[in-house]
């Protein structure tokens, strides 16, 4: 795991030592260490903070990846602007995970790392779509309340619609958007300003 924060990097040892199937081999303050480090452990997964001193995560990924292509770097950073993502990618990195992640999405999303998949934070993966999904005006006002917490029968009485057309939107919107979960679902629709929208329509 590669941070500049000593906190942070404790925090996630002390989180990752309570599941049996993942061991933290070296841990770095910077990304020249990390590349070092790396090279001597040849770990699975590189976990990889963007913002560092003397090299920064992209710089590390770069190298990492170019040298060592075994070895899956994921990026884990507070960063999640659709530049830097690219970045990323074109980096190298196999993943990008945001810090506010549960300690059980980040370690479902190292294995996932470790088995050749590519875990991306819903907030990373709309990035990479070619352009921000486009969602009807129902679509929208039907994320905009589950983003506000309503459950699908409330939902339905506000819109004057069914729970099964309410369900309908629901699986339409997940799939547009790339998410699985309404917690995930609620991070898209705040980082894209929908949980405001008005329910009128």
């Amino acid at each position: 795991m590669v941070d500049d924060h000593p906190g942070v990097r404790e925090g996630l040892a002390s989180m990752l030592a309570g599941y049996d199937d993942v061991d933290v081999v070296g841990a770095a303050g910077d990304g020249a260490t990390a590349v070092a480090l790396t090279a001597t452990c040849m770990p699975d997964v590189v976990l990889m903070d963007l913002a560092m001193p003397v090299l920064d995560g992209l710089g590390a990924t770069r190298l990492i990846c170019s040298a060592m292509p075994g070895v899956r770097v994921v990026i884990l950073t507070s960063f999640a602007t659709d530049d830097r993502v690219r970045e990323a990618v074109d980096a190298g990195a196999a993943g990008y995970l945001l810090k506010d992640a549960e300690p059980a999405e980040l370690v479902a999303s190292l294995r996932a790392a470790a088995r050749g998949e590519a875990p991306f934070s819903p907030r990373a993966a709309t990035a990479l779509l070619p352009g921000a999904p486009t969602l009807s005006d129902r679509q929208r006002q039907v994320l905009s309340l589950v983003a506000g917490g309503l459950a699908n029968k409330a939902i339905a009485a506000e819109l004057g619609i069914s729970e099964r057309t309410v369900e309908a939107h629901i699986t339409g919107v997940f799939t547009r958007i790339g998410v699985n979960d309404r917690r995930s679902a609620t991070h898209w629709a705040t980082e894209h300003g929908l949980c405001s929208e008005s329910s009128s329509g």
